[in-house]
Formats: C-alpha cells, structure tokens, sequence
C-alpha cells in the first residue's frame, strides 16, 4: 500500500498524481490520509466534503483500488507514521513547499518530520509549477 498525505491544494495534488502513478508501477492500492488537529473548520489543508468528492473521482477514475481516511483532533505528522506503521505499508508520498529558513524556525516543518521520523521510503515530491 502507498500511503499519501494529502492536502486539497497544488502540493497535495502532486502527491496524489505521483502515488496514482506508483500504485501502477507496484501494483498496490492507495491510502489517502488528509488529517487535522482538531481545527478543521479554519484548517484549509483539511479536506472538505467537495474536495473529498473530488478525490474520491479522480482516484475511481484512474481504476486504482484505494481508501480515503480523514483524522481529526491529531498531529497529521503522527498520522501519517501510524499508516506508515501498518505492515503492507510501503511507501509514503507527500508534496513539499518551498520555504524560507524562518518560516521553518517559526512553522516548523511538517515534511522534514516525515522526512526523518518514517521508518520506510519516502517519495517528496513537489507541483510541477509553483507561482
């Protein structure tokens, strides 16, 4: 299974499209995990019904097999590991942004966590065109 962190925007897009594309090349199935800490009404990277709706056909349509899960009330970090942690986990795919060396001081970093604490492969990957 390929576990992707998902976000309803440009970076989560990118990830979907890349895990789309490994779950054919390894012939497995999708996880998508869109995860809040609790504050989803003022959280944009958690998905709405729409974006969900969204999703859910775009994934039908790419006739992969798959599941979209959504947390609420926990660290999207910790999310993402515990997924990662299941035994038919086998990659990780997140999109990345660019980011200044103080907005990491003052935000900290969400991919240099995965990065570091995901006991498996870790696929980061970034929209093929950023404004």
């Amino acid at each position: 299974m390929i576990v992707v962190g998902y976000t309803p925007d440009v970076y989560g897009r990118a990830a979907l499209e890349h895990a789309i594309t490994e779950s054919r090349v390894r012939d497995t199935a999708v996880t998508v995990l869109n995860a809040t800490k609790g504050d989803a009404l003022a959280d944009p990277r958690f998905a709405d019904s729409t974006d969900v709706g969204n999703l859910e056909e775009i994934l039908g349509a790419s006739g992969i097999s798959f599941v979209v899960e959504q947390d609420v009330s926990v660290d999207p970090v910790d999310a993402l590991l515990d997924a990662m942690d299941r035994d038919d986990a086998e990659l990780l795919v997140i999109g990345i942004r660019h980011r200044s060396p103080v907005g990491k001081l003052l935000m900290g970093s969400t991919a240099q966590r995965l990065l570091l604490a995901c006991p498996k492969p870790v696929l980061a990957v970034k929209p093929a065109l950023v404004q």
